[in-house]
């Protein structure tokens, strides 16, 4: 799999909570999910920082909100530096159980896939995307679990090979304003987000906080589309290469507290953690 697949989704910063659309689907409920709570043993998930602007003036705010949804589904929050160095990385992605791949205000490199810069497109960081491609290179490598959002799933389909639509607004007629407003989306039956919607309680017609300017236009190979806005725009993907948990969404769960299909997937990605961990 090439390291260079792909281009980023913009993560811009959307305050607004999206609330799920409660509609119970027809098939019989699935046991309830129990999170993992050992503290002494929980799963360690690193997370980079969203831009190494962010990480050398110390602006956490919303890089927090990674960190405690992972803490809230059991898990142990494991910072990342971008500015590490390759052997120190390597050395720490060895202790990690799981990946977040967080949003950014960054875009991918468009070279990275075989594409000229649009004039929407926003700056590239170079060590953003240095540190991600080696995270996702040893996740693969390790069968580790990751989840990706907004930028992270942009970056995830560009490191498999696909490619990005570099500005939904002006290469698509949509009336959707997908950079700055909460809209709805359809999760596809069948796919690993479908179940984690059933679990939660939710059907598959959810509302989403949506703060993206970019989207992915082709799938990477083994990367399953499993939901999509009303105007086609792809909203989340999951890895079917193999066995490895590897889900991406556009959205932004970390910013849905108290939301059941946002904390389930939080809640999945540690289970699935210690699951690898307990294999391995």
């Amino acid at each position: 799999m090439s390291h260079t697949q792909g281009s980023a989704l913009s993560c811009r910063y959307y305050a607004r909570d999206a609330r799920m659309n409660i509609s119970m689907p027809n098939e019989a409920p699935l046991i309830p999910y129990k999170p993992f709570r050992d503290a002494e043993n929980a799963p360690r998930v690193g997370v980079p920082w969203r831009t190494a602007k962010e990480e050398a003036e110390n602006k956490r705010h919303r890089y927090d909100d990674y960190l405690h949804a992972i803490r809230e589904a059991g898990g142990k929050e494991v910072e990342i530096s971008l500015s590490l160095p390759p052997q120190k990385l390597d050395e720490l992605m060895g202790t990690l159980d799981a990946v977040v791949l967080p949003g950014s205000p960054a875009d991918v490199n468009p070279s990275h896939y075989g594409a000229s810069r649009h004039a929407q497109c926003a700056d590239p960081d170079p060590q953003r995307e240095r540190t991600d491609f080696a995270l996702l290179k040893h996740a693969f490598a390790a069968n580790k679990p990751v989840l990706a959002i907004c930028y992270g799933t942009q970056l995830l389909n560009v490191y498999l090979g696909g490619k990005l639509i570099q500005s939904i607004a002006s290469e698509l007629q949509t009336a959707i304003r997908h950079d700055k407003e909460d809209h709805a989306a359809r999760i596809e039956p069948g796919s690993k987000l479908a179940t984690l919607a059933e679990l939660a309680g939710v059907g598959l017609s959810v509302e989403i906080n949506s703060s993206h300017h970019q989207a992915i236009a082709r799938p990477g190979p083994n990367l399953r589309v499993t939901a999509q806005a009303p105007d086609g725009v792809i909203e989340a993907v999951e890895w079917g290469g193999n066995g490895n948990w590897v889900v991406g969404v556009q959205w932004h769960p970390e910013r849905m507290a108290g939301d059941a299909l946002a904390a389930m997937l939080f809640r999945e990605l540690i289970a699935a953690a210690h699951a690898a961990a307990v294999r391995g």
